[in-house]
């Protein structure tokens, strides 16, 4: 169950981030290290992500993002990727409790319409039986790749603005149109790099790469790196 806590204690250092994006990646490589299918990763990962959000829910993070499925994941094995688009419904029936009690809203970034029919009818259903929730918003990007975003969010822009418009127009026809852009990244899993993800919004993201896999990341990982983050000096362009 998500109960909401305090949050970590005031500092002089920077804020807490309000926006967390954070790409899930280390599952198959978990499960192999360990002898097991990798589809026991993926399952393993999704503990993760509810120990996250539970712990983004109890700090009072507003917004946390994070890289479901993207666009080239659809290159794997076909009873992988099988596999992987039954966690959305097994995460919202087994979860829906909490969530609905934890005030949190879940939102999908990516196009759904390229979901398997099961999939997107239950994404759909989450989203919609959240819609009113006030808390933490959950977003979960599934088929999403950042540069089919852009592309996505161009041909929206000279529908609307032709050449008139500027960058706030543009990122109106962006998935995350109704979201602040990320304060913080993070990377479990070993990888320094971002992966065709959110590559309009982390202009001035802080990056954070840790060696940890995925289903190993929980609560204490993320409040380490948020204290790491709140250390550094963000400015942004500015002084």
């Amino acid at each position: 169950m998500f109960r909401r806590k305090v949050s970590l204690p005031a500092s002089d250092a920077s804020p807490l981030p309000s926006h967390i994006a954070i790409i899930m990646d280390g599952n198959g490589r978990w499960a192999e290290r360990r002898g097991l299918p990798r589809t026991a990763g993926h399952r393993a990962g999704l503990e993760s992500t509810r120990r996250v959000i539970k712990e983004s829910v109890r700090l009072g993070i507003k917004y946390l993002t994070l890289y479901t499925f993207s666009t080239e994941n659809w290159k794997r094995p076909a009873a992988e990727v099988e596999f992987i688009m039954s966690l959305p419904g097994e995460f919202w029936r087994r979860e829906r409790p909490a969530l609905e009690e934890a005030n949190v809203r879940l939102k999908v970034l990516g196009d759904i319409n390229g979901l398997p029919l099961a999939t997107r009818h239950v994404v759909e259903e989450a989203v919609a039986a959240t819609q009113n929730a006030s808390g933490l918003t959950v977003s979960l990007a599934l088929n999403y790749g950042g540069r089919a975003e852009i592309v996505r969010a161009a041909r929206l822009f000279m529908e609307r603005y032709g050449i008139m418009g500027n960058e706030v127009d543009f990122a109106t026809g962006l998935y995350t149109a109704e979201l602040p852009d990320p304060e913080l990244l993070i990377r479990p899993g070993g990888e320094r790099r971002i992966s065709n993800f959110l590559l309009w919004q982390l202009a001035y993201t802080e990056l954070f790469f840790v060696d940890k896999l995925w289903p190993d990341f929980d609560g204490n990982d993320l409040v380490r790196v948020i204290e790491e983050y709140r250390g550094r000096s963000v400015r942004r362009g500015g002084l």
